[in-house]
């Protein structure tokens, strides 16, 4: 996404990732991947909670997690035991969403050509 940034600029589009990790970890991920583009931090994942985008990590699975090195209560710095359903939402100047990706298979993501497709395509 970071290599269409500078065309969803020309189109009068910001581009932003929500997560629910701290910003020691947003700012960890921002360094490692090169990323052009905020990171706003959704406490709790409360706002996805809200949009109907957030689950509960079974607790067996969170076992599985931890055998990875993973804790994702202490990378988001609160214990919901919870992560966001990946979502690409393209949503308009009044904050209504026009488009939405959504794929609880976190490896299938729409491709940056997509987004700024259907940018050009709402804005008509």
């Amino acid at each position: 996404m970071r290599d269409i940034v500078e065309e969803l600029k020309s189109l009068n589009t910001t581009l932003v990732a929500i997560t629910p990790q701290l910003c020691d970890k947003s700012r960890e991920m921002v360094e490692k991947h090169k990323l052009n583009f905020p990171l706003l931090r959704d406490e709790g994942n409360g706002y996805l909670d809200k949009l109907g985008l957030r689950f509960v990590v079974p607790d067996d699975v969170l076992e599985v997690y931890g055998g990875f090195g993973i804790d994702i209560n202490g990378a988001n710095g609160e214990n919901s035991n919870t992560l966001p359903i990946p979502c690409r939402l393209v949503v308009n100047a009044g904050g209504v969403v026009q488009i939405a990706d959504i794929d609880p298979n976190y490896t299938a993501r729409p491709e940056p050509d997509k987004t700024l497709a259907d940018v050009k395509m709402m804005q008509g």
